[in-house]
This record gives C-alpha cells, sequence and structure tokens, in this order.
C-alpha cells in the first residue's frame, strides 16, 4: 500500500521489451532502501524490485500492465515518480494507493491559477463515476484531490511544492498519465451493487 507522495523522481536507463513485457531499469537514490522482491511504485504503478545495485533496480511489467498503464509508451531517459510502501506507523499524508492503475489519462489543458498549475484530464467514461469534487485521485502516483468535474473528466491542482517534486512539473498536453481512482469508491459500489445481502441471508437460515 501506497499513499501518493512521492519520495523520488527516478531516471530509467534501459528499457527492454518483448511480446511477454518489459524489464525497465530506474536510477534512484531509493535503491539503497531495497532488497530484491520489494515492492515500489513506478508512476503509480506497483512493481516489484529485482538487480538491485547501489543507484539503480530493475523491474518487470507483463503485458496486461503495459495495456493499462502508461508504463507501455515509456522511454530511456525518462523521469518517473517513486514511492516505497508505507510502514506500519508511518503518517497517512495523503490517501490510500494501492498502485493499481484503473486506467490512463490524457492531459487536455494546463493553465496557470495563481501559484498553482491546473491539469485538465481526459479519462474513460467509466472511471468518472468513481470520482466526487474535492475527493482523492491518483494520477502518475500523485495523491491529489479533484478540483473539479467535468464532462469528460476531471481537473487538479498543483502547488508548487508537487510541480518541484514530481515529473507532473514538466508535463504537457497531450501526455498520457496514469488514473488510480479512490479504492473506496469501488468497495462502496460493489457492495451497493450485491444482491441480496450474504450475511443477512446467513442470519435469517440460523
Amino acid at each position: 500500500m501506497f499513499t501518493g507522495l512521492i519520495a523520488d523522481l527516478g531516471s530509467v536507463t534501459a528499457l527492454e521489451r518483448s511480446d511477454a513485457g518489459a524489464t525497465v531499469e530506474v536510477s534512484t537514490l531509493l535503491a539503497r532502501e531495497l532488497t530484491d522482491g520489494d515492492s515500489i511504485a513506478v508512476n503509480g504503478v506497483c512493481l516489484t524490485a529485482t538487480n538491485i545495485h547501489d543507484g539503480s533496480f530493475q523491474a518487470q511489467a507483463m503485458a496486461e500492465t503495459l495495456e493499462r498503464s502508461s508504463l507501455g509508451a515509456l522511454t530511456a531517459g525518462a523521469s518517473v515518480n517513486l514511492e516505497l510502501p508505507l510502514r506500519v506507523g508511518d503518517r497517512l499524508g495523503g490517501h490510500v494507493v494501492q498502485g493499481h492503475v484503473d486506467g490512463t489519462g490524457t492531459v487536455t489543458e494546463i493553465r496557470e491559477e495563481g501559484f498553482a498549475r491546473v491539469l485538465a484530464i481526459e479519462i474513460d467514461p467509466r472511471l468518472q463515476r468513481y470520482l466526487a469534487e474535492k475527493g482523492s485521485v491518483a494520477v502518475d502516483g500523485v495523491s491529489l484531490t479533484v478540483s473539479a468535474l467535468h464532462e469528460r473528466g476531471f481537473d487538479v491542482s498543483l502547488i508548487p511544492e508537487t510541480l518541484a517534486r514530481t515529473n507532473l512539473g514538466a508535463i504537457a498536453e497531450g501526455a498520457l498519465v496514469n488514473v488510480e481512482v479512490d479504492i473506496i469508491a469501488k468497495h462502496l459500489e460493489r457492495l451497493i451493487d450485491a444482491s441480496p445481502d450474504p450475511l443477512s441471508a446467513t442470519a435469517q437460515r440460523s
């Protein structure tokens, strides 16, 4: 589990693709805190670190991950947001982020509002129902607040700290980003849609 608070900006130093997936190598100071088999979020996608060296690690992404996320469009030299998993007892400073990307979005507009920068992001209409104004959303692994909803997506406002510490500070219109909606919204939908209530049915038979 993650919180959407980015710990470091890594750099993709190598990328090998095949029909089965891809192996990515990332340069980062966080490699010093990793051991083989540890989880790490790369642009919001939970991957398993392998072949760890003093300043880099490798991770494999299967074909389904490449298709569902923006990792399929990565190139050598790209900057990626990195986060280590939450430890028991750590502060939950962002929101609950699983690293299970629900889909991608496209940045359709970037505008300045005071010291903030607003990104308008277009998403798959099927994800729209999980978003609420002032609710949480993860964009490329960054925990953000939905500042506005519109017909084809949503807006997020980025403060200077977020712009400086994540790759969203250099993002351009037309860029593809990973989107993970709030897991609580998905669970609520599942509970509401579930019928009949299995617990009630069990109680009635007892």
